[in-house]
């Protein structure tokens, strides 16, 4: 089962009241809080507020999307306990952050160490407090490939610290689809969109025009067996009249894979 949900990354130029009002007309459910503009980093006076608006419109926080970048955000200022007392007085029962600055191929073994080092440690924090910890699925991380991400999950070894997914811009749809199934056992949200790479540009459209790869995606998906969050992410032109578009186009999808619903 899936719950359909929105990153508020997608509209830093809105309020969180905006943006609660606009996900309730959308009809999903869950919604990741981005700790840059919305939820800042050590802010829990906003963090508590934030969680009590949400909860008043029945909406749930599946996650809290830091930018915590591991085995570089302790030294550079900011504390992962920060990022974690944040997520706690949210009421996030995951947080999201990134697997260091450097893709797979241009890091060192140094480096990758400190990466997986730093992740333990968050790891066990987190868990101390109930909280699972996901990487984004990005380029110039770590998590650039399946493989690697594979590895560096594999190497850390800590049960709450799992991966999101999302389509890389540019892959095929067989590799985008081999790497969300590799990442299957230890997936716990998807990011979805439907973007296209034109020369150095890459074009947002409607997710309804990637309707043959994501009814595939969620498929694939669905096999982990488990509700997972689906979020919509950076509409085109950042626009909330086709985020609400696609809030319909998704909506759609979920509930031919059981359901859009409540995951609580």
């Amino acid at each position: 089962m899936f719950i359909g949900g929105l990153v508020s990354v997608t509209f830093r130029q809105l309020s969180p009241e905006q943006i609660i009002d606009l996900l309730g007309r959308s009809g999903l459910k869950a919604i990741e809080w981005g700790g840059d503009v919305h939820v800042p980093h050590g802010n829990l006076a906003v963090a508590r507020r934030t969680a009590r608006l949400t909860a008043d419109t029945g909406l749930q926080i599946c996650a809290y999307g830091s930018y915590y970048r591991v085995g570089i955000s302790e030294g550079a200022g900011l504390p992962f306990s920060d990022v974690l007392d944040t997520a706690l007085a949210l009421g996030a029962p995951l947080i999201r952050v990134w697997a260091g600055n450097l893709g797979s191929a241009k890091a060192s073994g140094a480096e990758r160490q400190e990466i997986v080092d730093d992740s333990r440690r968050i790891a066990d924090l987190a868990a101390s407090s109930g909280v699972d910890i996901a990487f984004e699925y990005h380029s110039d991380t770590l998590t650039d490939t399946s493989t690697s991400a594979l590895d560096l999950l594999n190497r850390i070894d800590r049960p709450n610290m799992r991966s999101y997914w999302q389509p890389p811009v540019g892959r095929s749809f067989d590799s985008c689809s081999n790497g969300l199934q590799a990442v299957l056992p230890h997936l716990a949200a998807i990011h979805a969109y439907t973007w296209k790479k034109q020369g150095d540009q890459i074009i947002r459209l409607a997710l309804q025009n990637g309707e043959s790869e994501w009814r595939h995606y969620l498929a694939v998906a669905a096999q982990a067996n488990r509700i997972l969050p689906v979020l919509l992410e950076f509409v085109a032109d950042d626009d909330p009249k086709q985020f609400l578009r696609d809030a319909q186009t998704l909506s759609a999808w979920l509930t031919e894979f059981g359901g859009a619903g409540d995951h609580r």
